[in-house]
């Protein structure tokens, strides 16, 4: 069941689902909405080798870059890079995050998440935020736009092994900035 925004305040309230930072005008029917941080991770296009390798870590294929306070960065057409959320999430063990884009921004080609728009139950840290410019004209990005929403869906009963716990092999828990792939490291453990 999707939560609405009466049972979203009452599970902030309880301190349940922690959203930092949080203006209360955030808050929509049955989502809140989620900002842009300035820190980013842009793949570096020159670099060799020219194409990636998911059992090799790539953290040499991308750079940082901060979006500056009052100026924008430029998305290319066809452009992808990794951004993150301002917002720092914290979920319980029995409720799950759904990530989405803003429709206005879709309307323009701009896409927040390909694959990493599920938010497991346990999660605590800054969303990373798989951002891509299908449109063929660049798109600017602004630090602290509104970027996407976050709606909360309740499990049936609490997970018996949230988000971080031992053997599960969770990469992202925690994180403060946008993180570059960690799939490698499946490769190196038994499951």
């Amino acid at each position: 069941m999707v939560l609405s925004d009466h049972t979203i305040k009452e599970e902030i309230a309880k301190g349940r689902i922690v959203i930092e930072p949080l203006n209360s005008g955030c808050i929509q029917p049955a989502s809140v909405d989620i900002h842009l941080d300035n820190k980013l991770l842009v793949f570096k296009n020159w670099r060799k080798p020219f194409y990636i390798d998911v059992k090799q870590n790539i953290d040499d294929l991308s750079e940082p870059v901060e979006i500056e306070e009052d100026k924008p960065f430029l998305l290319n057409a066809g452009e992808f890079i990794l951004a993150s959320t301002l917002e720092s999430i914290t979920l319980p063990d029995d409720i799950v995050g759904r990530l989405e884009g803003k429709s206005s921004l879709g309307r323009i080609g701009l896409l927040i998440h390909s694959t990493a728009g599920y938010v497991d139950p346990g999660w605590h840290g800054h969303l990373t935020l798989e951002l891509s410019n299908v449109a063929k004209l660049p798109v600017t990005l602004y630090y602290k736009m509104a970027i996407g929403q976050i709606s909360f869906i309740r499990l049936t009963s609490p997970a018996e092994r949230v988000y971080g716990s031992s053997g599960l092999g969770s990469k992202y828990q925690g994180q403060t900035e946008p993180t570059a792939t960690r799939y490698y490291e499946s490769f190196n453990k038994e499951r």
